[in-house]
This record gives C-alpha cells, structure tokens and sequence, in this order.
C-alpha cells in the first residue's frame, strides 16, 4: 500500500522544488501511523493481516493528509500566507481524518 500512495503522489507532485520521493514516502508512512494511532489498533487483538486489511479502508485518507502535509513543504507551521496580493489559508488537517474512529475496548 504504501509504494502505491507513494508512486501516485510522486506522480503528481514530482515537478515541485526541493521535493523528493524519499520526502513523499516519509509523509505517507507518518500518515499510517497517525492512522495507527487514530484507529487505536492496540487495544484490538487483531492481526497484523487484519490490521493492513482494515487500513486499506482507508487509502484515500492516508493520501489526503499525506498530499495536504506535502502541500505545505517548506512552509510548516504557516496558517495563512500572503504574498504578491496572492493569498493561502489552510484547512484544518483534523477534518482530513473525517470518518475515521478508533477502536474501544469495552469491559
């Protein structure tokens, strides 16, 4: 999964400056563990197969936040930006999780 969202966002975003592949798969694989985190697998006793198969529900979502963090290269932090009488402002990155819930373990 991840060489897949790799090689489609490099595709997309391989003309940007200083923007390397190497960039482009950190951002993809800090997006699944922010997923891992968000879908709280620890507290399930699935396997590793069932997790990757669960994750898979959520490819366009690693994308998304992977293609919004790399939007941002180079200007991290920055909330808007205004320039030439160009102006940007940046969504929130929380509503890119959208739909994703965690996992609870109920006693």
């Amino acid at each position: 999964m991840v060489e897949d969202i790799v090689d489609a966002l490099w595709s997309k975003l391989n003309t940007t400056p200083d923007l390397t592949e190497a960039i482009v798969s950190m951002e993809v694989k800090n997006a699944i563990s922010d997923l891992k985190m968000k879908r709280n697998y620890i507290v399930t006793s699935m396997s590793d197969e069932d997790i990757e198969k669960d994750m898979e529900n959520y490819r366009s979502v690693i994308y998304r936040v992977a293609e919004y963090r790399l939007a941002k290269f180079g200007a991290e932090g920055e909330q808007s930006h205004s320039e030439n009488g160009i102006s940007r402002y940046y969504q929130d990155e929380d509503s890119l999780w959208k739909g994703v819930h965690a996992y609870v373990k109920v006693l």
